[in-house]
């Protein structure tokens, strides 16, 4: 057994060490047991995530020793609000606790358990007992009358002198017998339980020795879709660079497509020193753009807007058109600058030295950005560094925007990002953060920690029907699906899988109904994807050939048609079901072929039930018999039931479990069905649910 060691300076609540483990001493009379709170995240250390109008279901490990009864309450507020709102908890099996309360308004609320043997219940159920045994119950009844007496006290401290009346009169009644019939009814009864019940005894209550906390985001964070595009390329003509304006006037087609958040590629001035060519290239040509995540020029840097592009009054307009179409602008939030930004001359203490003196550009060997100088998050300026940094933020906020995609977090501090993030939210928390870092698991899992509001994943490589249905059941379940809003995206500016290579337009439409209907948020590299661009830089390359990051693009609008009839169909079927609105209901279901995916989602009423089966072989059609679970589909065992598929308005009477479904590729890769029950009226007439 190991040894105690105790320090002889402190005094009571002084720690105590067994082999170097901090421990409080606990209070000697406080019996309760508080443990295992659920949700936490890392103990308590980050807050969980939910989303403005959904509960908050908070579990517990609550006993005692002995037999005694226990209470226990939910403690919850807004945080530095001061004030606490109190829930009863139920006492579930296995001493397993449980209350939820449901966040009123945005921004942080934390929450708390406190527990305490309940003397007023143990006795009430004791005497039930005896009194069943047809035992002598004088003494009990004045045991009663003296507890009665004490919260008669506590509702008079408390304020409530008719509760306080109320009590010392049913103190006395059971005070003055012998355990009468009257006594006894009076003394069980369900009224003076819920009196009592008001002014319970916690001078001995046990409060867990953690407030934890829950950010709560608006609705936009838990569901959304997103259409990326380059601004300068939306243009009719290659020599014409596209302008804020001429965006404006492709919002309608985007809005109409049933998107609601427009991503723009950064709109800041370019730099021109080591400035890139077409693929990449290491010098630019006469006329070549640029990459416009080199930020900065002699016109500006990250506060300024590239004057090809127009200027704040039509950056302005742009907002309040996307308005005007249900849409947001994100504008993209890029820590990095050119060669030419002006805080390379202002603050030159902000970048990495290299021995020869010059600043050190950015790397990923073999690869060089010359174009790009990173910040030196190591300066001793680092202070001043994180405040203009947070005024970048800041800035653009004050011009209306309010969702922020963030490029390459994983390569900044985590701290700086909790800071950042808490001190936008303190002010402004309808403001979100999505974190575009494809990097290694637990680092994307820290970033949302800190507080990103949505992640990037790993979707964009999981192909086969076991990667998706393992990643997608880790993403959705606790304890990552408390703190990791995943937003799924086929393809990007940066990637263009080898599935996408090869897979061509099968591959695209494949791709577009997985990540619309496994998450609720997700996006698309717009223009690209709708004309299923396909062609790498070379083979086994990620980059395109012609990649928009370094030139403009014209894109083939007629050949982008009937892409764009999927996409504005399926996000029609997202906002018509709430089912697709929420991840956590995700189910996967059985079938007899492993180039297929079966999965479910439902509405929190259950009433919205939506089943997708997909061919994830996007060269071959694919068939299999399904094995559903038709409990998880709100069905009975051999029930009639109607498929509709949203896609194609496709209706299948289907009885049971085992049904055979069978999808070519070359004509829609999956079936999303809305499940219908089978019910008959009173008038003997068929209809569905």
């Amino acid at each position: 057994m190991p040894s105690l060691v105790v320090n002889p300076a402190l005094q009571y609540g002084r720690d105590l060490r067994w082999t170097g483990v901090a421990m409080k001493e606990p209070a000697g009379r406080q019996r309760a047991v508080v443990q295992a709170i659920e949700p936490a995240v890392d103990g308590g250390r980050y807050p969980v995530k939910r989303i403005l109008g959904e509960s908050l279901a908070v579990t517990a490990d609550i006993f005692a020793d002995g037999h005694d009864a226990l209470a226990a309450r939910l403690r919850y507020r807004k945080q530095a609000s001061g004030s606490w709102h109190e829930l009863p908890m139920e006492h579930g099996p296995d001493d397993r606790w449980r209350a939820s309360f449901t966040p009123d308004d945005l921004g942080t609320f934390e929450y708390t358990i406190h527990a305490w043997v309940d003397h007023f219940h143990t006795w009430q159920r004791d005497l039930a007992k005896k009194l069943d045994a047809g035992q002598q119950v004088s003494l009990d009844l004045k045991a009663g009358a003296s507890l009665l007496a004490q919260a008669a006290k506590r509702a008079g401290q408390a304020g409530d002198k008719s509760a306080g009346k109320e009590l010392q009169a049913a103190a006395d009644s059971l005070d003055s017998g012998k355990g009468s019939a009257r006594q006894a009814e009076l003394a069980l009864s369900s009224s003076l339980r819920e009196l009592a019940d008001r002014f319970p005894d916690r001078s001995l209550a046990t409060e867990y020795d953690r407030i934890l906390s829950v950010t709560v985001d608006r609705e936009r964070a838990g569901f959304s879709a997103w259409y990326e595009l380059f601004p300068r390329s939306v243009t009719s003509d290659l020599s014409v660079h596209g302008t804020l304006q001429d965006v404006i006037g492709e919002l309608p087609s985007i809005a109409e497509m049933g998107f609601d958040v427009l991503y723009l590629s950064p709109i800041h001035p370019i730099g021109t020193s080591h400035r890139k060519g077409p693929n990449n290239e290491p010098q630019a040509g006469p006329g070549d753009p640029g990459s416009p995540w080199a930020i900065g020029g002699p016109e500006g840097g990250h506060k300024a807007i590239h004057p090809e592009l127009g200027d704040l009054t039509d950056f302005k307009a742009l907002v309040k058109a996307a308005e005007q179409h249900k849409m947001e602008v994100a504008l993209d939030l890029a820590y990095q600058c050119s060669p030419d930004h002006p805080y390379v001359e202002q603050h030159p203490e902000w970048f990495r030295r290299r021995p020869d003196g010059s600043i050190q550009y950015a790397e990923n060997p073999p690869k060089k950005y010359q174009d790009i100088y990173p910040f030196d998050f190591e300066t001793e300026d680092w202070r001043a560094l994180w405040d203009e940094l947070r005024s970048i933020v800041d800035y653009w906020v004050e011009q209306g925007v309010r969702i922020f995609r963030v490029d390459n977090p994983h390569t900044k501090p985590f701290a700086f990002w909790h800071w950042l993030i808490s001190e936008i939210h303190a002010n402004r928390p309808d403001i979100i953060f999505l974190s575009e870092a494809f990097t290694r698991p637990k680092v994307m899992h820290q970033l949302a920690k800190v507080g990103f509001t949505q992640s990037y994943t790993y979707f964009t490589w999981r192909n086969s029907s076991w990667e998706l249905r393992s990643y997608l059941e880790e993403l959705t379940r606790p304890p990552q699906a408390e703190y990791f809003r995943p937003n799924l995206w086929p393809n990007t500016p940066d990637i263009l899988t080898e599935f996408l290579q090869s897979g061509g337009p099968p591959a695209f439409r494949l791709r577009l109904v997985l990540a619309a209907t496994l998450s609720a948020n997700y996006g698309l590299y717009g223009p690209a994807f709708e004309v299923a661009e396909g062609r790498p830089l070379q083979a086994g390359s990620e980059e395109y050939l012609h990649s928009e990051k370094y030139q403009i693009r014209q894109w083939d609008t007629d050949s982008a048609k009937p892409m764009r009839q999927l996409i504005s169909r399926i996000n029609r079927v997202r906002r018509d079901n709430p089912a697709l609105q929420r991840n956590t209901s995700l189910r996967f279901h059985g079938i007899d072929n492993d180039q297929m995916l079966v999965y479910s989602k439902r509405s929190t009423d259950r009433k919205n039930v939506i089943l997708v089966v997909a061919n994830v072989d996007p060269y071959h059609t694919q068939g299999g018999w399904l094995d559903l679970d038709l409990a998880e589909l709100g069905l009975g065992h051999e029930e009639n039931f109607q498929v509709h598929d949203l896609l194609t308005d496709s209706r299948f009477n289907w009885r049971g479990g085992r049904n055979f479904v069978e999808l070519n590729p070359l004509l829609l890769p999956a079936h999303v069905f809305r499940v219908r029950r089978h019910l008959r009226s009173e008038h003997d007439f068929e209809y569905f649910l």
